[in-house]
């Protein structure tokens, strides 16, 4: 008697655009990814309020510049946190065996992965743009004025760069990392620690000063909302980019993809 066999052989491949239903779908279907993007939300609503409250009753001026400028402050600091939940919580949920089972194309499942950290990126920076909107609108009424709205295509087109690089700069440690607290830690020693220590080392040491551009790529990042560029900073916003975000993100990938699932 013959033995039953399971031929696969005219198995068709997983579509991408189904890796990344499922992938989006993972990244609020768990506790940590809704509260997260609820916090993004709520926090990005919460500073808008305070900057109007604050500029009213100081009669201050408001454009929608300004309210773009504190959502950009504010999306800066978590985008990269949900660009390290969209990875690694595969791995700290152990749940990337099964991932993998079904779809043993890593390569495939990475680019889903950051397909998704992208589009929650574009839907973040919609939400703040929508909220800055109702922002200026209020302040007009409130002051009786005309809405003010000098923000430009180049402040927009550096808010939509500058979070995608921020999300990005999350998603390559995750994927160095497959750690979310260590990535977070990480991230944050980065964001906060790393711009001081460039000042006392410029401050301290005189060539240094020279030198700290090439590497610091926040500030580097920063002077994009100055466009148009020298051909000094956009060789600095590259060097320092491929420093701080793509050479972590090639390692990472390449750790995923030989990386032993347990």
């Amino acid at each position: 008697m013959t033995a039953a066999t399971l031929d696969l052989g005219d198995a068709r491949p997983i579509p991408f655009h189904r890796l990344v239903s499922v992938e989006l779908r993972k990244s609020y279907d768990t506790r940590a990814g809704f509260w997260l993007l609820m916090v993004i939300g709520l926090l990005v609503v919460a500073a808008e309020a305070i900057v109007l409250i604050v500029t009213v009753v100081q009669d201050e001026p408001l454009s929608y510049g300004d309210t773009t400028a504190v959502a950009a402050f504010v999306t800066s600091v978590l985008l990269p946190v949900l660009g390290i939940m969209v990875v690694t919580s595969e791995w700290s949920q152990r749940t990337a065996m099964v991932t993998f089972a079904l779809e043993p194309r890593r390569p495939h499942v990475i680019a889903a992965k950051a397909m998704v950290g992208l589009l929650l990126t574009l839907a973040t920076i919609v939400v703040a743009l929508v909220v800055g909107l109702v922002a200026v609108l209020l302040y007009a009424a409130l002051q009786g004025e005309s809405p003010v709205w000098h923000f430009g295509w180049t402040g927009f087109t550096a808010f939509l760069v500058t979070q995608t690089f921020a999300m990005l700069g999350g998603f390559a440690l995750a994927t160095l990392l497959l750690n979310t607290p260590a990535a977070i830690v990480v991230f944050f020693v980065y964001r906060w620690v790393l711009p001081g220590l460039l000042a006392l080392g410029t401050a301290l040491i005189g060539w240094f000063g020279s030198l700290a551009p090439w590497i610091d790529f926040q500030s580097a990042q920063g002077e994009l909302y100055d466009f148009p560029l020298t051909g000094e900073q956009w060789a600095q916003l590259f060097v320092s980019g491929v420093i701080w975000l793509v050479v972590p993100l090639l390692i990472g990938i390449w750790r995923v993809l030989r990386a032993e699932v347990k």
